[in-house]
């Protein structure tokens, strides 16, 4: 054979591979529409939300204010972890948030030390032993939630077997947003929740955790001996739930779905944040992840096209992968999701999957990390400094 044709051969292959993952996902998201909610349990625990803070962004104030405002039976409390306990911007947003909801039990927790590289785990180990809950559910500081969020939550937890209940979230951006940010919402949407879908359906099962909610039982959280072993990992969410299925508890995929806000990143802003998820996914599953490059499919069937010449056959492969490609992203990013920014934001896919294929060869190049405007280097999932 000559190189060309081995080249035609090669995306031939990894194109019908990608058609073959979008249907697999196709059905992983139709598995997950199917399940029903679980029942409401007997008892309703005391649940302590941690959210652990760094500064201030423009939909912050919603996010906590989200909490605020549960439809829950049982009683709850929001800890605020604050990494600098004197920032004002943060302490007035706060008090402002004691004034409008005085009967939600708020306290601001002062968290100043650094305890590892990795700032977050460092201010939730600090949080957990003021927590009161019997539940300890964590999540990101823009985590923007429904009133029946700890409702559902609490009921799966309550299901035989299940030690942690995570859960699927939407990328919201800003009004106007540019090119990058949407780029990024339509990654969540359409690429990050299908891949963790597909995941559930070939494990049978979630072996992970997704820092949009990470909710345990306080003994659970102590068996796998708490925040403090997670000191210097990068993917702490991912870690976290791996402990859990590790010592036979399930982990459950909650359909209650939340929001996370998606900054008005510059190119650098979006580049530096998606390989820093990518090398903590890779250094994660290693395995897993070298696989992740087949689930481009449109890149390949590009690529195939010119391999091939421009043949007929090829368009007709392209074709198949678009529709594929279009069915998926509108049945998990609208379907599973409702996010209507997909329906803006459909035409940038082809760009969106060229983007992920380069970013996913770019991790491999070299194994540092920004984060938070701090450098690290990665090692086996590992933050060490530079």
């Amino acid at each position: 054979m000559t190189a060309a044709e081995i080249i035609e051969l090669i995306t031939t292959v990894l194109t019908l591979a990608g058609l073959a993952y979008l249907l697999i996902a196709l059905l992983a998201a139709r598995a997950f529409r199917r399940e029903p909610r679980s029942p409401e349990p007997t008892a309703w625990p005391t649940v302590s939300v941690l959210k652990p803070i760094k500064g201030m962004d423009p939909r912050r104030y919603a996010a906590f204010a989200s909490h605020c405002t549960q439809q829950y039976a049982g009683r709850y409390e929001l800890l605020l972890g604050l990494s600098d306990p004197a920032d004002a911007d943060v302490l007035a947003e706060i008090e402002r948030l004691k004034t409008e909801f005085p009967t939600t039990a708020i306290r601001a927790i002062a968290c100043g030390e650094r305890l590892g590289t990795n700032g977050k785990v460092s201010t939730l180990s600090q949080m957990v032993p003021h927590a009161l809950g019997d539940v300890i559910l964590i999540n990101d500081a823009d985590i923007l939630v429904g009133p029946q969020y700890l409702t559902r939550i609490a009921a799966d937890l309550a299901q035989p077997n299940v030690g942690m209940v995570t859960t699927p979230y939407a990328g919201r951006t800003s009004d106007k947003p540019g090119l990058w940010a949407r780029l990024e919402g339509l990654g969540i949407a359409t690429d990050f929740l299908p891949g963790v879908l597909t995941s559930r359906l070939l494990d049978r099962g979630v072996r992970f955790g997704l820092g949009s909610t990470l909710a345990l039982r306080r003994t659970t959280l102590e068996a796998i001996g708490g925040m403090t072993p997670l000191l210097e990992h990068l993917a702490d969410d991912y870690e976290l739930g791996a402990r859990v299925h590790a010592i036979g508890m399930r982990v459950v995929l909650s359909p209650e779905i939340v929001e996370t806000y998606v900054p008005a990143y510059d190119f650098e802003g979006f580049w530096q944040h998606q390989l820093r998820w990518a090398r903590g996914v890779r250094d994660a599953r290693r395995a897993g992840y070298v696989g992740l490059a087949i689930t481009y499919a449109i890149p390949w069937a590009l690529a195939n096209v010119i391999a091939t010449g421009f043949a007929l056959p090829s368009f007709t492969l392209l074709s198949l992968v678009l529709l594929a490609r279009v069915a998926l992203a509108l049945g998990v990013g609208v379907g599973i999701l409702r996010d209507g920014q997909v329906l803006r934001d459909l035409w940038l896919i082809p760009l969106r999957d060229c983007f992920g294929l380069l970013i996913w060869a770019w991790s491999y190049a070299d194994d540092t990390v920004v984060w938070r405007g701090e450098h690290f280097r990665l090692k086996r999932g590992i933050l060490l400094r530079p």
